[in-house]
């Protein structure tokens, strides 16, 4: 059974069309790497599967069931969960207070409620156990690394408990190392069963960690194979179009 399945999927802004019957199939605890260039659509399609935006044309089903996303709220309820580049994070809050922003849990009696710190610190330690992360609930975000602060944005994720995951660029503008324990992080969340579509422009990190590549050009998928079938040079043509279709 498939965790996500797209079935000609289309999105038109006016006359431009960002997407043209995209068809895509993901299983459970999956990690497709989403490639292609600037405009080629990656993100239109990430924000429909996100809720953010609704396909002027295609279905949707999740679990095997056809969904229509009325929001992100919509998708979230479904098991769609996205960290965004920019991750979206307090710096002046704690790892904890991040992870349960919005979702805070309290304490009280009656109308009367607390913020229960103690227990979102309790429940935030165990996702970054989770996600073999060094990070601590106690940690202000401003002064975390790149690796860190995705850990506190995927820890995030796994409140819901998930089924996908969709993670916009999560290794750019950060160091070795960190990019070494975003991957690290991607695995363990293939390894818990949850599916990730990971868009990214390094091609090293796609192919150390997902287990297909999927090439959109023009708003068109031109390739979608196992990264054992394929080589960084074959998407390179792919993404620039010296390869037509693979």
């Amino acid at each position: 059974m498939s965790v996500l399945q797209l079935d000609g999927v289309a999105k038109n802004f006016g006359a431009i069309e960002a997407l043209k019957g995209v068809s895509l199939t993901i299983g459970k605890g999956e990690v497709i790497g989403l490639m292609g260039d600037n405009g080629a659509g990656k993100s239109t399609l990430v924000k429909i599967i996100a809720g953010n935006f609704r396909p002027s044309s295609g279905r949707i089903f999740l679990q095997d069931r056809e969904v229509t996303f009325h929001g992100p709220l919509d998708a979230r309820r479904h098991g769609v969960e996205i960290v965004y580049q920019d991750l979206a994070l307090c710096d002046n809050l704690t790892a904890a207070a991040n992870v349960f922003l919005g979702r805070e849990l309290t304490r009280g009696f009656g109308p009367i409620r607390i913020n229960d710190y103690a227990a979102m610190n309790r429940r935030a330690a165990e996702l970054f156990q989770e996600l073999k992360s060094e990070t601590r609930p106690k940690d202000l975000v401003r002064q975390m690394s790149g690796g860190q602060r995705q850990a506190v944005a995927i820890a995030r994720t796994r409140l819901s408990n998930a089924d996908i995951v969709l993670m916009d660029e999560p290794t750019a503008a950060i160091s070795v190392r960190q990019v070494a324990e975003v991957l690290n992080l991607i695995r363990h969340l293939r390894d818990q069963g949850v599916a990730v579509v990971l868009i990214s422009h390094r091609m090293p990190d796609v192919f150390s960690v997902a287990d297909r590549v999927t090439v959109l050009r023009r708003g068109t998928v031109v390739a979608d194979k196992p990264v054992a079938k394929t080589s960084p040079e074959e998407v390179t043509g792919l993404i620039t179009g010296a390869i037509e279709h693979a």
